[in-house]
């Protein structure tokens, strides 16, 4: 734990996904809030079909929603320091290549996982 899953739409510019990633587990990482770095899992799902309001047809918004799952027992305050992080890192890596054809939002959104979870380790 913890999962963290980006989806964002085809008219936002990632140039490098990989580095985006490492970016971003990277910075919950140095946050201090999880045990073992190998435990930050992270992966973008891109959008092929979306709409922002009711008559963007021209598709001249763009969204990146990041959803970040964590363990029960963290605060509040942390999961919202959680999330800031989380928005300026996007912010950081993807607003200087955005090429101005589309508005870019970005939404995080910080959950505790269900208490029901099970995780095994295979081939290690």
């Amino acid at each position: 734990m913890p999962h963290l899953t980006i989806q964002a739409t085809p008219n936002v510019s990632i140039s490098h996904e990989e580095s985006l990633l490492k970016s971003l587990n990277k910075v919950l990482w140095d946050s201090g809030h999880f045990g073992n770095p190998a435990d930050i899992k992270s992966r973008i799902i891109p959008l092929e079909t979306f709409l922002v309001g009711v008559e963007d047809d021209e598709q001249t918004n763009g969204f990146i929603y990041a959803s970040l799952k964590i363990m029960t027992g963290r605060d509040l305050v942390i999961r919202n320091q959680l999330a800031e992080l989380l928005v300026s890192t996007i912010e950081k890596e993807l607003g200087p290549k955005q090429s101005g054809r589309a508005a870019l939002q970005v939404c995080v959104e910080v959950e505790e996982i269900s208490a029901v979870y099970h995780k095994k380790m295979l081939g290690s």
